[in-house]
């Protein structure tokens, strides 16, 4: 190495540490860990009018769905998809019964989403969700989506129970 290189390393600025990925910035092939269990990302919707992202989460063969929203504080809801159909999003009751627990309408809402990876609607577009709660606090969420409906079950999870474990 040359003198005036060695000197001109001594006055150059070091680089800024890179910023640790969050869960909201997770992409396709990484890792995090919800409520003890690890999942690989396998895909993300992410709807930039709510700040908030939809995580595909693959454990083996099942997966599962992280909603991760940022209002004041980060939000997370782990959910499975179940079976279900219903015919048009004008018609989707305000309260639903599904195997003896009663949901009551909590949130409904419209925004873009941008899709990448696997996830249930493979373009992204306008999507409509409503957000359900059982008195037990057990979740509910619909979305509709170009023709399509997906229906989940979840529960909340603490902030404390989710980690990003590796991130490209």
């Amino acid at each position: 190495m040359s003198v005036w290189k060695r000197i001109g390393n001594l006055f150059a600025k070091p680089q800024p540490p890179q910023p640790e990925k969050s869960m909201l910035t997770l992409a396709r092939g990484d890792m995090c860990e919800v409520s003890l269990v690890t999942y690989e990302v396998t895909g993300r919707v992410h709807n930039r009018g709510r700040n908030a992202v939809v995580l595909t989460l693959q454990d083996g063969v099942h997966i599962s769905y992280l909603l991760v929203e940022e209002r004041e504080n980060l939000r997370y809801q782990l959910y499975r998809p179940i079976d279900g159909r219903l015919d048009t999003p004008d018609e989707v009751p305000a309260e639903m019964e599904l195997d003896g627990r009663t949901y009551y309408l909590e949130e409904q809402y419209i925004g873009t989403v941008t899709v990448a990876g696997r996830t249930p609607f493979m373009q992204g577009g306008e999507q409509h969700v409503w957000q359900f709660q059982s008195d037990d606090f057990a979740l509910l969420r619909i979305e509709w989506q170009n023709g399509r409906f997906m229906l989940y079950e979840g529960e909340k999870v603490i902030p404390a129970d989710v980690k990003v474990i590796r991130a490209s």
